[in-house]
C-alpha cells in the first residue's frame, strides 16, 4: 500500500572532533550535518544525514533548507515516499541539488525498510558483519604513523587509507613510517585528492606502488579521457576514481576509458545512485570502494547498509565509514563498536528510533 508523506523536518547540528582535521581543501575542528526526517501516514519514519562542507557539497545549511522547502518537497505531495524509485521519478525533472536529492533517496530507503520491518542490509541480501578501513588524514609523517598504530591496536583495522598530497617525498615518508610502525599485516592505499598534475601522475603512482600501496586514489584530476585510459593501462595499481565519479553516467564514461576501480559514496549521492554504480561495475568487471563522506555514526549506519550488501568479489577495499570515531559525541544513541576491523550492524529497521533527540537539540546550529 502506498505511503504518503505526513510531515517532514530538516535539522542541523555540529559535532566536535577530537583534534583538528586537515582535508585537501579544508581545515576544521567540527563537522556540520543535516538530518532529514520523513514521516509516512503509516507512522514509519525514514531518515538521512547530509555532510555539510562547502568545498565538498557546495551547500550551506540555509541553501540546503531552501532547496528542500522551495524545490524538492512540493514534488512529493501524494507520492509513495516508501518507494525510492517513485520518489526518484517525482524528482526527475529537477537538475542539480545532488546532496539534497541523495538525502531524499536514502531517507526513502530507510522508510522503505521501516515499512517492511527489516533492516536494509537484510532486505538487500547482505551480511551483518562489515570490514572497515581507517583513513589516516594529513599530518606530519611521524604523527600519521603514531595514529595508525593506535587505531590498529585499538580496533584491529587491517586496511588503512593514507591521505597523500603533501608532496611525493612526504607521502612516501608517511608510508614508510606507517609500515615500520605496523609491519606487513596491514594493507595500505593512498588517496592524493587530485593533488598532483596529470603529467606527474604516472611517476607518482609508480612510486607509491614501489612503497607498497595497493591502490592509487585520485592521484591527479581524473577525467574519462584518453589520458586517464593511458594512466590506468600503464599503472600496476588500480586507479580509484572518486572526485569525478558521482553518477552512473560518470562511472560509465570512466569504464569506457578503461576504469576498473570506482568510489561510490552513499553519503554524497544517495543509496540508489551508489547501488546503480555498483551494478554497472559488476557488469563490466570493475570493483568499487564504499567511500567515506565524513559521516557521523548516524550517517555511517545508513551508508554501511550498502557496504553490507556488496559482494566480496566486487569489493576493492574495506568500507571507509570510520570517520565517526574522530567525533567526541554522536546523535545516534546506539554505540557502533568495531573489533578486529569489523562492525556488526544492528538488526533493526527503525533507524529513527536510535536517534537521541536530546543530542540533536544540544548540538543544533
Amino acid at each position: 500500500m502506498p505511503v504518503k508523506l505526513e510531515r517532514w523536518t530538516l535539522e542541523f547540528y555540529k559535532l566536535p572532533y577530537r583534534r583538528e582535521i586537515v582535508w585537501a581543501n579544508a581545515v576544521e575542528k567540527a563537522g556540520t550535518f543535516a538530518l532529514l526526517t520523513l514521516e509516512g501516514d503509516n507512522g514509519a519514519k525514514g531518515v538521512a544525514e547530509g555532510t555539510i562542507k562547502t568545498t565538498w557539497s557546495g551547500v550551506s545549511p540555509r541553501s540546503l533548507a531552501a532547496v528542500f522547502e522551495d524545490v524538492l518537497m512540493p514534488k512529493l505531495a501524494g507520492v509513495d515516499i516508501a518507494s525510492p524509485a517513485t520518489v526518484a521519478l517525482a524528482l526527475a525533472g529537477i537538475p542539480e541539488n545532488k546532496l539534497a536529492r541523495g538525502m531524499l533517496d536514502s531517507a526513502a530507503w530507510v522508510l522503505h525498510a521501516a515499512t517492511a520491518g527489516q533492516p536494509l542490509w537484510k532486505l538487500w541480501g547482505g551480511t551483518r558483519e562489515v570490514d572497515l578501513t581507517w583513513a589516516v588524514t594529513r599530518q606530519p609523517p611521524a604523527d600519521m604513523a603514531r595514529e595508525a598504530a593506535e587505531v590498529c591496536a585499538r580496533y584491529g583495522f587491517r586496511t588503512l587509507k593514507v591521505k597523500g598530497g603533501q608532496g611525493l617525498a612526504t607521502d612516501l615518508l608517511a608510508m614508510r613510517e606507517i609500515r615500520a610502525a605496523l609491519g606487513d599485516g596491514v594493507a595500505l592505499y593512498v588517496d592524493a585528492n587530485s593533488a598532483y598534475a596529470q603529467d606527474e601522475a604516472a611517476a607518482y603512482v609508480s612510486a607509491i606502488a614501489d612503497a607498497g600501496a595497493l591502490v592509487a586514489e585520485d592521484p591527479c584530476p581524473l577525467w574519462p579521457d584518453a589520458q586517464f585510459g593511458a594512466l590506468q593501462k600503464a599503472s600496476a595499481l588500480p586507479i580509484l576514481i572518486d572526485r569525478n565519479c558521482t553518477s552512473v553516467g560518470d562511472a560509465q564514461a570512466f569504464i569506457e576509458k578503461g576504469g576498473i576501480a570506482l568510489s561510490t559514496k552513499p553519503g554524497r549521492i544517495g543509496l540508489s545512485e551508489a547501488r546503480a554504480i555498483n551494478e554497472l561495475a559488476a557488469v563490466h568487471g570493475a570493483r568499487v570502494a564504499i567511500g567515506l563522506y565524513a559521516e557521523s555514526a548516524l550517517g555511517t549506519l545508513i551508508s554501511l547498509q550498502q557496504a553490507a550488501a556488496l559482494a566480496p568479489a566486487q569489493t576493492l577495499v574495506a568500507a571507509e565509514q570510520t570517520f565517526f570515531l574522530e567525533m567526541t559525541d554522536q546523535v545516534l544513541g546506539l554505540a557502533l563498536s568495531i573489533a578486529q576491523g569489523r562492525l556488526s550492524l544492528p538488526d533493526t529497521c527503525d533507524v529513527y528510533g536510535l536517534i537521541e533527540r536530546e543530542k540533536v537539540g544540544r548540538y543544533a546550529l
